[in-house]
């Protein structure tokens, strides 16, 4: 499988996005690592909140929300979904699919 990786620099100096970059790695069923990239901030001890963003969005939806909720004493946690921003992207539109999201 073919995975696309938008660089770093193309997201720095965002406006109200001074984040700290948080990546990770999961393994597909066909051995590819892909990346995911999320916003992670706040106390690890604290009460999380897990913030998902939809089509055609990424995790810079909730970058207004994020500051709030740790200023309340939350954990908030914001992944970019494979396929959108900072994440990876599959370069074959077929790998996409419903039964590769679900058993991969």
């Amino acid at each position: 499988m073919l995975v696309l990786r938008t660089p770093g620099s193309c997201f720095e100096n965002l406006p109200d996005y001074d984040f700290a970059v948080h990546d990770c790695e999961i393994c597909d069923a066909d051995g590819t690592n892909l990346r995911i990239h999320h916003l992670d901030e706040g106390s690890a001890d604290t009460d999380k909140v897990l913030l998902l963003h939809g089509e055609s969005i990424w995790c810079c939806l909730h970058r207004k929300i994020v500051p709030r909720l740790v200023a309340k004493g939350y954990r908030a946690i914001a992944p970019d979904l494979i396929g959108f921003a900072c994440s990876d992207k599959l370069a074959d539109r077929n790998d996409y699919s419903y039964e590769r999201l679900v058993h991969g």
